[in-house]
């Protein structure tokens, strides 16, 4: 019997055969479609996705590309790596199940043949345009592709055993099953019901590709196995060492206890008395400093258990502030004799964009109970392009979601991020919880939007019974505003900010702009000694921020003086409590949150934040701040500054912010781009300007979206960055272990990567470009992941694009 070979082993040589692969691929693509009802089909895709890989010419080309023979002529060196061995299988599913009729129409067959199709087709480079941009019918030609290119006919002789299996599975019940959640997704004309088939589509490609490369690495690296965790989650184990933590701090002698320690308390018991309600789309609308990290986990962990769920997913708006977190579930949560870790920390700093089968193995599919990610992360995962974060989709189906800080959503995902999550909550039981002292009503979006999507959340919903009264028993700040009409200088801030250092012991300054926080720190620590005065911003790396914030704490603990310097990357979850707190003039949130780190454990029975505008400040392509300081400019002139902090406050903040931007809600890309001005929500749902559509409405009964367009257009923040592993603390040596690594040393690696990440920037495009023009950017190995030359990282400001000792810090 012939053996056909799907994979070669690097490091022996050993085959996996073709026929061991699609057997495995169908069996976890099942699995993890069953979580969407319809097993069959995930079934169906993983059996077939590689089933042109029966072909002669490929079995030609994966024996010549490993050595195991020399190219004949059947075999031109020209066509190394253009195989095609996804469509053979693609053609088959679709004139299998598009044949299906019913009452003589093909409408319901072809869509559901198109979409697993589709699927089948796309797993090499991610899900591929059904329509080009400019109306060319991708799909179809695909589908119609020759068959001397595809070697469908030669495939359906030499994998007839596959073949049979297929048949089985592609049958009448099929179609049924998948029809039926179909429908449950809408209205077919509507937009977010295309949306809806599209991310439909999405998750079951995600079932695909996670199938198809963990049977494909765990063949590989044969250890991996070891480390794949296949039962559900003991949540009793979990539910029972919090609790026990939050009884320990219950505990606490009464002079231990601070005056919000009650507080926090009962906003974890409220939470607790929600966690065994129905799942859905809830808020957590709790005060800074309220204690909302441990009130979440308390909430996910029973009500996962509740719902018999399979994770709980942190999403968190800044990769500053993941370690902290994730430290303090790790502390609770992981004992030293389990046998998996219950928290995984994902943020992939140093995940490279273009992935080389190292940095694929690097990369994790979140199989753990606890994922802490980044908004990032969470919307790459939704909407981005090729197959590396697409994989963990379906990881996000039976889990609780909870979003930390949700007002940092950008503003162009809104309509995105709405329709995904209402998606994910009404059809693959997962719940969400949306937390923030300042919540930017997502269901409550401006009336001529509605149509492109809102959070559909009931107001019994908000986990918090009297949320007025919880902001009113937690206040502990004022804010006054010191606006002045020609703005204040840089040596009058510096001036003001050691007037309240003298006063108050401590005092921390938020910014916009690095540039801003490098110049007062050099005029402050002109005034001050070193010990005293520090500097914050995202040009240093994690493990070095956190050596600062530990630094200043124990100062703080210490009653020594302590004068911060900081970017807005400490507003959002940092546990850090100064006396006083001086706030760039910016949106409403953003001076709520810096509210939170003023006063926090309530030490003094009140105290200010001083809200300032700078004379000089370059936020012309900072948009999102320099919208938030008009509109909170609006809202301080209607109520004064005396109830900046209510919820009623920032309900209006964010009224006047998003009707002001409903524009910008569904993501627009201009013509420019695109070559016609057109949306990213329109893309993915009616791609109602696509020509092919204006053409001939009638036939898109089926899928319309252009994937890959709109992924090639979609970036969560304007500039996407690269991130470099810099020499400060340990990074040096993580450095040189790297470049001396043996590139088959893989596991070896993937420990290297992991450590690496706390040791890693993110770079913005023209910072980059100044940094490899001097050559101060070096990749190690083929691992596509870049060091940083050490005389280009600062002691006190971390990355620069000059040598350190001639950089200068400019108010741009």
């Amino acid at each position: 019997m012939t053996q056909y070979i799907a994979h070669i082993r690097n490091h022996d040589k050993k085959i996996q055969t073709l026929d061991c692969h699609l057997y495995e691929a169908s069996e976890l693509s099942r699995l993890f479609a069953s979580k969407l009802g319809i097993a069959d089909a995930g079934a169906l895709i993983g059996l077939m996705h590689d089933f042109g890989k029966f072909s002669k010419d490929f079995q030609n080309y994966i024996l010549t590309e490993t050595g195991l023979c020399e190219p004949d002529a059947d075999y031109p060196s020209d066509q190394r790596g253009k195989i095609d061995h996804s469509t053979a299988g693609a053609q088959w599913v679709w004139q299998t199940i598009s044949s299906f009729t019913r009452n003589g129409n093909h409408d319901e067959g072809m869509l559901c043949g198109q979409i697993l199709a589709l699927c089948i087709a796309s797993h090499h480079g991610g899900l591929i345009d059904n329509l080009s941009v400019d109306g060319d019918h991708l799909f179809k030609k695909r589908i119609e592709k020759l068959d001397g290119l595809t070697h469908l006919g030669e495939c359906k002789i030499k994998g007839v055993d596959i073949l049979q299996k297929a048949q089985a599975l592609a049958g009448k019940e099929l179609l049924v099953a998948m029809l039926k959640r179909l429908r449950s997704l809408g209205n077919p004309a509507e937009t977010t019901t295309n949306f809806n088939r599209g991310m439909w589509t999405r998750f079951l490609f995600s079932c695909l590709i996670d199938a198809d490369r963990i049977s494909s690495a765990d063949f590989e690296y044969a250890e991996n196995t070891a480390y794949r965790q296949r039962q559900k989650p003991s949540w009793a184990m979990a539910i029972e060492r919090l609790e026990n933590h939050l009884k320990h701090l219950a505990d606490k002698p009464v002079e231990e206890m601070g005056p919000i320690d009650s507080i926090r308390q009962t906003i974890a018991n409220a939470c607790l008395q929600r966690a065994s309600e129905d799942q859905g789309i809830y808020t957590l609308t709790v005060p800074t400093g309220g204690g909302k990290t441990l009130a979440s986990l308390r909430y996910a962990l029973h009500h996962a258990q509740t719902h018999q769920l399979e994770r709980v997913i942190y999403v968190i708006p800044y990769t500053s502030i993941i370690e902290q977190n994730a430290e303090v579930m790790r502390s609770i949560l992981e004992h030293e004799q389990d046998e998996f870790p219950w928290v995984l920390e994902h943020h992939s700093n140093l995940e490279p964009e273009t992935q080389t089968w190292h940095s694929k193995l690097a990369a994790e599919n979140w199989d753990a109970p606890i994922i802490v990610t980044t908004m990032v992360q969470f919307l790459e995962t939704l909407f981005g392009g090729g197959t590396r974060g697409v994989r963990r989709l379906h990881q996000l189906a039976n889990s609780v979601i909870i979003f930390d800080e949700i007002q940092t959503l950008p503003i162009r995902c809104t309509h995105l991020f709405c329709n995904a999550l209402n998606f994910l909550n009404q059809q693959t039981k997962t719940t969400a919880v949306l937390c923030t002292a300042t919540q930017p009503l997502l269901n409550k979006l401006p009336e001529r939007v509605h149509h492109k999507g809102q959070l559909q959340i009931p107001d019994q919903n908000e986990l918090m019974p009297d949320v007025a009264d919880l902001f009113e028993q937690l206040r502990r700040t004022e804010i006054k505003s010191m606006l002045q009409s020609q703005g204040w200088s840089e040596t009058e801030i510096a001036a003001l900010a050691l007037n309240e250092l003298r006063d108050k012991d401590n005092c921390l300054v938020i910014v916009n702009t690095k540039a801003w926080a490098q110049k007062l720190y050099q005029l402050c620590r002109a005034e001050l000694d070193d010990q005293t005065v520090f500097h914050l911003s995202t040009n240093l790396c994690s493990a070095h921020r956190q050596a600062i914030f530990q630094a200043m704490r124990q100062r703080l603990d210490d009653k020594q003086p302590v004068l911060c310097i900081s970017t807005q990357l400490i507003e959002a979850g940092v546990d850090i409590d100064f006396a006083s707190v001086i706030r760039f003039m910016a949106g409403l949130d953003s001076i709520a949150q810096a509210a939170g780190r003023c006063n926090r454990n309530g030490r003094l029975p009140t105290a200010s934040v001083l809200v300032v505008n700078p004379a000089k400040e370059s936020i012309e392509q900072l948009k999102d701040i320099k919208q938030g300081q008009a509109h909170s400019r609006r809202v301080l002139d209607e109520l004064g500054d005396s109830d900046l902090l209510s919820p009623q406050a920032m309900s209006q903040y964010f009224k006047y912010y998003f009707f002001d931007r409903a524009n910008e809600m569904d993501y627009p890309v201009p013509a420019k781009q695109l070559g016609v001005d057109d949306s990213l929500l329109n893309l993915l749902s009616k791609n109602d300007k696509n020509p092919q559509i204006l053409q001939d409405s009638r036939h898109y009964a089926m899928l319309r979206q252009s994937f890959k367009a709109a992924a090639q257009h979609f970036k969560v923040i304007d500039a996407p960055t690269e991130s470099l592993l810099v020499p400060w603390g340990e990074g040096k040596e993580l450095i040189t272990e790297l470049c001396g690594l043996d590139s088959r040393d893989t596991k070896a690696l993937r420990r290297y990567l992991k450590q690496a990440q706390k040791f890693s920037v993110n770079v913005f495009p023209n910072d980059w470009e100044k940094l490899t023009q001097q050559h101060a950017a070096h990749q190690i190995g083929e691992t596509g992941v870049y060091y940083l030359e050490k005389q280009y990282y600062s002691d006190e400001f971390g990355l620069t694009t000059t040598p350190v000792g001639k950089a200068e810090a400019d108010i741009l």
